[in-house]
């Protein structure tokens, strides 16, 4: 057998195709114009493509089922034919075994596509499993002729259909189960039972069950639709969950003491069908057409409604050149968007949108009537065959026009839905609805839709313009605004100035109008748009044409919204001060915290509340800096009251004491406002300012003039004592008070000169000034450096004696007291000098023993070879070994000592030793005591370099303490000393 391939024919599609996109061009439906262009770089393919099976079957085709991708056929008398369309080329081909002259009177495949009933005209009906090539007969059957099945798509397997439904032409229902799996000893028969439920009537009399369908819908609901040749029957019913393996009974129970629900039509045509549109993804159909007598009844399948499954019910009246008599329909397929209907030679496809005939395909007479139209609920296809030929249609985007009928209708949100991913026909549609609602005079909307499209924004603009439609106008500019790109800065600062002109002009229309509600929804509207962050680059660059729109219109309040808003907060505050507002300005200023504002407004601030400002500036703290407000402090402190100048210092004192402010012009002007207004505290505030010059801040000699232009001497004594005047400050003191000048005359401690000489000022002063001989006499008492000598030459010469005996007894007894213990100082410096006299000749009389065979602690040779030292704890040192090893312990000073020591000494030997060859033998006494001479020099080098060199014993002295931390092996010599290991 040839195999099933995919073959196509285009005799007639280009033409049909062709028709099609003239009469759906957009030209033909008059839509206005878009900015699209829609450029096609091939021609569209038909919606419904025919494609002709290459088969060519051995006998003729009576009847074809296909579900899930089986198809199964019966070819002639007693021959099946089965094909999974997965692997078209393993057919199957069975025997039914039929001697008898019975006939396949229908084919019926349940949605899995494993159970095949196959009804025969004798009333009989066999059945065969897709797993197994074994027809079985149906033994409960037999005596009905089935014309329709209701398959359970729940409970239906490979192996068991689960309780189904059965249509007989007696038009009686029965309800039975099928099972494939081989029955037991002595149950072989697959039908599991088959018992009547229902039947059904038409003019009193039993007619055929044409169509059984059965649906599951929400909350354990069933809805089973049954049709005869006039009449659609409809059986609602719950079924308790658990309760599905016990069939369909209790759904026709419930319904018996009612009339069922139908339909009735008076036309009859001796049969009639009903076909359903699954959509993707979902488990129930949502459509159904119903092919009868007077047309076709199609429409939606609502679950939830409780009276009846169908809604948006429609009938479509066969068209003239059908006849139920003669021309008959055939079969009914039913899409999305259509439904076909096949005639004895042609298909015809209706649109259930409009119920336009949109396409119809007439087959050649070659192959003979067509004998019925099947579509595959799983797979989606629609299969025709003849009795010599089997075709399949395939539907390609069955929307792709859609939105043209929606559109039509006036049904724009549908037609929107279909054309989302095909922006010039979006296009379409939305002027179409724009026009639409302006017609309507639902300018609002068309606005909206308006702003969506491609249109000419003058054309649109000067339409709600002539409609005087402000906000119409309003909202076509706020959408256009809103879908242009930051980009596009010339059409953003357009509209944008557009847009706050007509705000403008509709505020002041309602506040004109007394509206108040209205106004001010519009005002918050106003704001809103003003401080959006999408326009505020654009504001912020016009800002300058924003306040000229503003003022022009006298809209003080919202131009002070739009200066805060643009962060103008200058602005902002010299409108308040401008309107004696300083509270609301100080508010501004201290909510932003704009320090160079603090700095420009708080003149003007300082001068009308003072209080709040410095409160301000004290929550401000170390932001701003005082240097900056002292010109305004200045100004007020001196034209103010005395709450600005209270309010000053107060400012001054949070700077010193809780800023810890170092700089001195805020020290100055600080002591100025206390020698000026506060003269209590400015004393204390020089003490606590500290008593030494690293610690002050202020300009000493400038609080020095200040105090004395004032009068206050204390102060100035202070600073005095500061500045470590002490001659001045006592002098000055002197005119205060004595005892503070006793003060400062002890401050100099390191200089007992000057502290008697100030303390000699003081005496003259008691004296002299006062001429208080006892006071004179406490001088004495009170610094031990003044002697009753001292101050005899200021009496006068008339004073006796008696005033001051006491201190001239007191005074020679000191001083016999200190003759006392000069003469015991000399007598122990006499014994100590003794002392140590012996032990330098105990010393020189101290003597070491040596073996001859000691060795040098540092070279290990014999010692006795070349001089050496000899050290108390027992060392030995070779000379020029003890050299070596102390001298790079030396610091530089003794080190550079050393050599010029070595020097001399090289020099002086090298001296005796000439002399010693120029001198004759006979040499006289001057020659001796010339070399005398030199020998006396060179032993005094020599001691003196002992003195550097052997000071100390170089093992257990202070320089081998101090090179505990000094490595072994120099730094610059460690490599060389690691390489000479290896």
């Amino acid at each position: 057998m040839a195999s099933i391939l995919d073959e196509y024919e285009d005799s007639q599609n280009n033409r049909q195709s062709s028709q099609q996109h003239s009469r759906l061009s957009p030209a033909n439906i008059g839509l206005t114009h878009s900015g699209f262009v829609n450029v096609r770089l091939e021609e569209e393919k038909p919606i419904f493509n025919k494609q002709r099976i290459d088969f060519t079957p051995p006998e003729k085709i009576n009847h074809l089922a296909v579900c899930s991708n089986q198809l199964c056929m019966s070819l002639g008398k007693d021959t099946l034919l089965r094909i999974d369309l997965a692997k078209p080329d393993q057919p199957n081909q069975t025997e039914l075994g039929r001697k008898d002259d019975s006939k396949v009177h229908r084919l019926f495949l349940d949605p899995t596509g494993s159970h095949l009933l196959i009804s025969l005209s004798t009333s009989e009906c066999l059945y065969l499993n897709r797993n197994t090539q074994k027809v079985r007969s149906l033994s409960r059957w037999r005596g009905h002729l089935i014309e329709s099945v209701g398959w359970n798509k729940l409970l239906g397997n490979e192996t068991s259909t689960g309780p189904i439904l059965v249509g007989t032409s007696q038009g009686v229902i029965f309800e039975a189960e099928i099972s494939a799996n081989e029955g037991g000893l002595f149950n072989t028969n697959p039908d599991q039972y088959f018992r009547q439920i229902h039947s059904l009537e038409e003019d009193g009399k039993p007619a055929p069950i044409c169509c059984l369908e059965v649906e599951r819908g929400p909350e354990s609901k069933y809805f089973i639709i049954a049709t005869t040749r006039k009449r659609l029957f409809q059986f609602v019913g719950k079924v308790a969950e658990g309760s599905e393996q016990q069939g369909f009974s209790a759904i026709f129970s419930q319904n018996q003491d009612l009339l069922p629900s139908f339909q009735e039509f008076p036309a009859n045509m001796g049969y009639s069908e009903i076909t359903f549109y699954t959509a993707k993804l979902r488990n129930v159909p949502k459509a159904f057409a119903w092919m009868m007598g007077n047309g076709v009844l199609y429409g939606q399948l609502d679950y939830v409604r409780p009276d009846s499954l169908l809604s948006d019910v429609q009938v479509w009246e066969y068209t003239p050149d059908v006849d139920i008599t003669r021309n008959r329909p055939i079969s009914i397929v039913l899409t999305q968007f259509h439904f076909l209907l096949l005639l004895h030679d042609r298909v015809k496809a209706i649109c259930t949108l409009n119920g336009q005939v949109v396409h119809e395909d007439v087959f050649p007479d070659k192959f003979g009537a067509l004998k019925r139209m099947i579509k595959d609920p799983v797979g989606g296809l629609v299969w025709i065959y003849t009795e010599r030929a089997v075709f399949r249609y395939h539907i390609q985007r069955e929307s792709r026009d859609v939105w043209q009928m929606y559109m039509s209708m006036n049904k724009f949100d549908l037609a929107k839905e279909y054309c989302r991913d095909r922006p010039e026909c979006m296009d379409m549609v939305l002027a179409k609805e724009a026009e639409y609602c302006f017609q309507s005079k639902r300018y609002l909307e068309s606005a909206k839709c308006y702003a969506l499209t491609q249109n000419y924004f003058e054309e649109i603009a000067l339409k709600f313009i002539e409609a005087k439609q402000e906000e119409a106008l309003k909202e076509f500019l706020l959408r256009k605004l809103n879908n242009l790109k930051p980009s596009e800065r010339t059409q953003v600062t357009l509209l944008v100035t557009w847009l706050v002109e007509l705000y403008l002009n509709r505020l002041g229309q309602l506040e004109s109008d007394g509206n108040g509600v209205i106004f001010q929804e519009t005002r918050e509207e106003f704001r809103s748009f003003l401080s959006s962050p999408k326009h505020r680059d654009c504001l912020f660059n016009n800002r300058g044409t924003m306040y000229d729109l503003l003022a022009s219109h006298g809209n003080v309040d919202d131009m002070v919204y739009f200066s805060v808003v643009m962060r103008d907060y200058e602005r902002v505050v010299s409108h308040h001060c401008q309107n004696d507002d300083y509270s609301a300005a100080l508010d501004v200023l201290a909510k932003h915290c704009d320090e160079r504002l603090f700095y420009k407004f708080s003149p003007v601030l300082m001068q009308n509340i003072p209080k709040s400002v410095v409160d301000a500036w004290i929550q401000m703290g170390k932001r701003l800096d005082p240097k900056k407000l002292i010109p305004a402090l200045m100004n007020y402190s001196q034209m103010g009251s005395t709450q600005q100048i209270n309010e000053t210092i107060r400012y001054m004192e949070f700077c010193v004491y809780e800023l810890n402010v170092t700089e001195e012009a805020i020290h100055n002007y600080l002591l100025s406002l206390y020698a000026k207004y506060r003269p209590d505290s400015l004393l204390l505030y020089l003490e606590q300012a500290g008593t030494h010059p690293s610690e002050i801040h202020y300009d000493l000699k400038y609080a020095l003039r200040l105090c004395a232009e004032h009068g206050y001497l204390q102060a100035c004594v202070l600073v005095y004592r500061i500045m470590e005047l002490y001659e001045e400050a006592v002098d000055l003191a002197l005119q205060v008070d004595v005892d503070l000048a006793k003060r400062c005359a002890d401050l100099p401690d390191d200089d007992e000169e000057l502290r008697k000489k100030l303390w000699l000022k003081i005496a003259r002063h008691v004296v002299q000034e006062e001429k208080d001989v006892k006071k004179a006499m406490n001088c004495l008492s009170s610094c031990n450096l003044l002697k009753i000598e001292d101050i005899l030459p200021f009496f006068p010469d008339f004073v006796t004696i008696d005033h001051f005996k006491e201190a001239i007894c007191s005074s020679l007894e000191e001083y016999n007291k200190h003759i006392d213990d000069l003469k015991q100082e000399m007598e122990e410096a006499t014994e100590s000098a003794k002392r140590i006299r012996e032990d330098i000749q105990e010393m020189r009389n101290k003597y070491g023993v040596v073996d001859s065979q000691e060795k040098c602690a540092v070279c290990d040779f014999p010692l006795l070879n070349r001089s050496f030292y000899l050290f108390l704890c027992g060392h030995m040192f070779h000379y020029d070994c003890l050299f070596q090893e102390v001298t790079p312990h030396l610091s530089a000073f003794k080190q550079s000592r050393l050599e010029e020591l070595q020097k001399k000494l090289a020099a002086t030997t090298q001296s005796s030793k000439s002399r010693h060859r120029q001198a004759p033998k006979e040499e006289g006494d001057a020659s001796s005591l010339g070399k005398g001479g030199a020998g006396a020099s060179r032993e005094q080098i020599i001691s003196d370099i002992d003195d550097i060199v052997a000071s100390e014993c170089a093992y257990c002295g202070e320089l081998m303490i101090k090179s505990i931390d000094k490595p072994f092996i120099e730094p610059q010599k460690f490599e060389q000393e690691q390489s000479s290991w290896l």
